[in-house]
């Protein structure tokens, strides 16, 4: 289920018509495309017990925080107890889900062998089903990356975040909407391969559908009977204040999720592109399309560890099935490759992208603006110095 980028063989492009890459021509696509692949080929080459290690320990990690933070709540009707038990179940439940379940379900861990650490086998501590998920990620949001009508990830299906989305009245309270969309973000997550847009239009298979609804509710039932009745039962008469420790950490997780994903995704300049950019679309063009529908999050390792090394944005979209432990060190060769070939490289600090990103929320829930011409393809235009 790993996606990786299209292969080179197709009718030669020229790119998108946009001021970003208008200096751009086919030498340069194809150059950007080698030298990408050749970082590629040297990481993956490179892979081995330092990786695996490092999964291994970040799985130890998070299983003694959750092990911690349940333990801590068998007193939760103890103030600080609640709260550290609490905070701690949160940092718990991020780390499985960022750093191990988002990674592991790419296939970046594939590559080990490891039947307990494998894209096919992993199902993580969220009510999205792991085959979903996997398909509405992994295959079309990591193909079709900020192709407006393909990539479903741009706004989710309810939110306008760029003015290339025709303006409509339902848009109107999307900044409330988005709130409730971070708070409860792996419900959203659980029904974005439903596609409602094909189910309202009467374009979706219904018995299609009913299967994945029985799936998605099958897997909610899991996980409400472990965070909302089995550990709150064996709090015993702090089963209350279990039961909303575990609410909270769910919330938290789902926050940090929501803001981690929408900065790497919408803040800045950040581009969205129409259909006919994938006419003929090449591997070097793949790439740059990558680079331009990306934001980074800077900081520190622990930042890193805690965004699930999605603080990388753009490291990731270009090698999304690569360990995420190594984008620290890609990163900074694929920013030099963008001052090469004078590409953005959209990074900034995390109160800056979520300002960015809510920005855009606030104002596109109104009308405008337009662009004043689609994106489209177009001759080549002055190559780039090597």
């Amino acid at each position: 289920m790993t996606t990786t980028s299209p292969s080179t063989t197709g009718p030669a492009t020229t790119g998108p018509a946009t001021a970003t890459v208008a200096h751009l021509g086919p030498a340069d696509y194809e150059a950007i495309g080698r030298e990408l692949d050749a970082i590629r080929d040297e990481i993956t080459a490179d892979l081995g017990e330092r990786d695996a290690a490092y999964i291994h320990r970040v799985i130890r990690w998070q299983r003694g925080l959750e092990i911690g933070g349940r333990t801590l709540l068998m007193a939760s009707s103890l103030p600080p107890a609640w709260v550290a038990g609490t905070a701690t179940l949160a940092v718990a439940k991020i780390l499985e889900n960022m750093e191990i379940g988002h990674n592991v379900m790419h296939g970046q861990w594939d590559w080990m062998r490891d039947p307990k650490i494998h894209s096919t086998t992993w199902e993580w501590d969220n009510v999205a089903p792991a085959e979903q998920w996997k398909h509405s990620h992994n295959v079309v949001h990591h193909t079709y990356t900020n192709i407006l009508g393909k990539d479903k990830d741009v706004g989710y299906g309810i939110l306008r975040v760029s003015p290339e989305q025709p303006w409509h009245w339902v848009y109107l309270p999307q900044p409330l909407v988005n709130v409730l969309l971070a708070m409860f973000f792996e419900y959203g997550v659980a029904v974005h391969d439903l596609e409602i847009d094909r189910v309202l239009a009467g374009r979706n298979d219904p018995e299609e559908t009913r299967a994945k609804l029985r799936a998605i509710g099958r897997k909610i039932r899991r996980q409400w009977t472990k965070d909302y009745l089995a550990f709150p039962l064996l709090s015993g008469p702090q089963f209350m204040s279990t039961l909303a420790a575990g609410f909270t950490a769910n919330v938290i997780r789902n926050v940090w999720s929501h803001a981690v994903i929408f900065c790497g995704h919408f803040p800045g300049d950040v581009e969205v592109f129409t259909e006919d950019r994938l006419d003929g679309e090449t591997r070097g063009e793949w790439y740059v399309r990558q680079l331009l529908g990306s934001a980074n999050i800077s900081g520190g390792p622990l930042l890193h560890l805690m965004t699930g090394n999605l603080s990388h944005q753009i490291e990731h979209h270009l090698f999304p099935d690569l360990p995420s432990n190594r984008y620290a060190e890609i990163a900074p060769r694929v920013r030099a490759l963008c001052e090469k070939y004078d590409l953005p490289y959209h990074t900034g600090p995390l109160a800056k992208q979520v300002g960015s990103t809510w920005k855009k929320i606030v104002r596109y829930a109104f009308p405008g603006p337009r662009r004043s011409a689609p994106r489209t393809r177009t001759t080549a235009g002055k190559p780039a110095a090597a």
